[in-house]
């Protein structure tokens, strides 16, 4: 095993734990159903015995009627166990993919680190899907274990040496079966990392589809896909290879065994050891068998997928935090959030001993000659990631001594590129207010009417159809560029929260909307900490004072005037 099997293990093991009502449910419903089915050929060499060879009629008609009560007893057991099974399965990979949501969605993050998010949406669904199959295999593997076993007793009774040969030759099959499905729990690892990667690769380009279009890439993109898709036809062919063999070595290692039963059957009813009915019910018994084992053969390859899908689930839950904090309660100061946020010698990336001070209520601009002091900016600030030196406080305290939620709940970090939802632009505006207050209510307060005004979302919905109504698709690919950027404002405006950070929010608007918003920004967010990360003329005019990084350095601060006429590197950043 390698030494990312433990973990596996344990989401393994959790996941079929949780389910231990219906998986024990259903265990106890199969054994019964394979007792019956095991006991069919005893019973009807009992009939035979009894109405052939001694011509009891009475007899027969008797074990004929406890013949078709077993059919019926084990015909409900199997529905009911498929049933709990099913049940246990199905809610088991509920489970593992609520889990693994609420780990992507965590506020520390870090499990989306390295991987797109095709990838891990496969995690989420066809490993879950595999790792809940396992209890469906537990289920099986405990029925099949009480079918040999009666099995191998029925032949006891009958034969001392046709139950050794059962109660022998079943473990050493069922091992063998283990050893062989080695080589598929390895391939099949892979096939699901190439198809996640696959799919990660297909909904990034899908993503990006528009933008492909526009500067002529399709060709590029499609040989991009074409190479992925290729690897994980190639690792999916192998790992069916492997199953392939596997189930075909294990098919003529059972047809051997199941051939030595009833040959062995065969020569003791020829030596007159055992009477007709009993070569009846061995030969019967002896085809039974092929069943559980064929179940087992199954059941290997279940629990092989499973245990490579469980690592690939692992990886994901226990994959390290991109921030640490402390729990959220009691973090927050009792008379609330002030607003005022200062970087003491900030060092992150590019950023190198940055130290600013914002009051509460001030709106200030950054502009940065290099996109990159931005980037990093912006991930220390919404705490994406730690500083690597120094530290950023809000009201004195540092973020890493606050709660994660308390930290997003006092500070909002729009992004330059955040998505929009599926739903209608007033739900999609509406969305942190919503969450915030709990409540389901989807009409339009003033203060949601007020951040529309100000982003000129407002002049958006006069456009649209149905108004604020209008469905919005999956990232408000329905919308252009213009319109989904002052959605995604006045989302971030209508959350009111106390110190706001907000990040190229007008780069795909004309000149004339720009200073509209602009004007919209300081007249909605007077009295409440504000910073624009930006290069835009617009935006930096309304500020109370801009901070220029250059080099990963605070190199001037003062007004937008100011700073235009004296910084030949600040005319560079903002006006070129």
């Amino acid at each position: 095993m390698r030494e990312a099997d433990p973990p596996g293990r344990n989401v393994l093991w959790r996941a079929v734990g949780g389910q231990r009502r219906d998986v024990a449910l259903g265990s106890v419903l199969g054994m019964g159903h394979q007792t019956g089915e095991a006991l069919v050929p005893v019973l009807i060499g009992l009939a035979i015995e009894r109405g052939v060879v001694d011509g009891d009629v009475p007899g027969l008609l008797l074990w004929l009627v406890i013949l078709a009560a077993v059919y019926v007893g084990l015909s409900f057991s199997f529905r009911f166990s498929a049933r709990a099974g099913e049940r246990a399965s199905v809610t088991a990979a509920h489970h593992l993919r609520t889990e693994l949501v609420g780990r992507v969605l965590a506020p520390q993050g870090g499990a989306e680190e390295g991987r797109l998010p095709g990838e891990l949406t496969n995690i989420a669904t066809e490993d879950a899907k595999r790792v809940g199959a396992v209890a469906m295999a537990l289920i099986v593997a405990f029925a099949a274990t009480a079918g040999l076993v009666v099995s191998a007793v029925a032949l006891l009774r009958v034969s001392l040496v046709l139950g050794l040969l059962v109660l022998l030759g079943a473990p050493l099959l069922l091992w063998l079966g283990h050893v062989l499905s080695k080589p598929l729990e390895r391939r099949s690892e892979t096939e699901q990392e190439r198809a996640a990667r696959a799919s990660g690769v297909a909904a990034d380009l899908v993503a990006g589809l528009r933008v492909l279009k526009g500067i002529g890439a399709e060709t590029a993109a499609v040989a991009r896909y074409r190479r992925v898709s290729r690897d994980s036809l190639a690792a999916t062919l192998r790992a069916a290879r492997a199953e392939a063999w596997q189930n075909g070595v294990v098919t003529i290692l059972t047809g051997a065994f199941i051939a030595l039963v009833a040959l062995v059957g065969g020569r003791l009813a020829a030596r007159g050891d055992i009477g007709l009915g009993e070569l009846v019910s061995s030969v019967g018994l002896a085809l039974f068998i092929v069943g559980p084992l064929t179940e087992f053969a199954w059941v290997n390859t279940e629990l092989a997928q499973g245990r490579a899908s469980a690592t690939r689930i692992a990886h994901v839950l226990d994959a390290p935090a991109a921030v640490t904090g402390k729990p959220s309660a009691d973090t927050v100061p009792p008379g609330g959030i002030e607003g005022r946020l200062t970087l003491r010698a900030l060092t992150y990336g590019p950023l190198r001993g940055v130290d600013l001070d914002i009051a509460p209520g001030e709106t200030v601009g950054v502009a940065a000659t290099d996109p990159a002091d931005a980037s990093a900016l912006l991930r220390c600030l919404g705490r994406h990631a730690d500083p690597d030196d120094g530290a950023v406080e809000l009201d004195g305290t540092a973020l890493t001594a606050l709660g994660l939620d308390d930290v997003r709940a006092a500070m909002l970090v729009a992004e330059h590129d955040a998505d929009l939802f599926e739903g209608t632009v007033l739900e999609n505006v509406t969305a942190a207010v919503t969450t915030a207050t709990g409540a389901d209510d989807t009409a339009a307060p003033a203060e949601v009417m007020a951040a529309m005004a100000a982003s000129g979302t407002d002049e958006v919905a006069c456009a649209l159809p149905d108004g604020v109504d209008t469905a919005v698709t999956a990232r408000g690919r329905s919308l252009s560029g213009g319109q989904r950027q002052r959605v995604a404002l006045a989302r971030a405006l209508a959350a009111d929260t106390p110190v706001l950070v907000v990040h190229e929010p007008a780069t795909a608007v004309d000149a004339v909307t720009e200073t509209r918003i602009a004007a919209g920004i300081r007249d909605v967010r007077r009295g409440r900490t504000t910073l624009l990360v930006t290069n835009s003329p617009a935006l930096l005019a309304v500020t109370d004072r801009v901070v220029l990084l250059h080099d990963g350095r605070v190199t001037a601060t003062g007004a937008h005037e100011r700073l235009v006429h004296e910084r030949a590197d600040y005319r560079t950043a903002v006006l070129t």
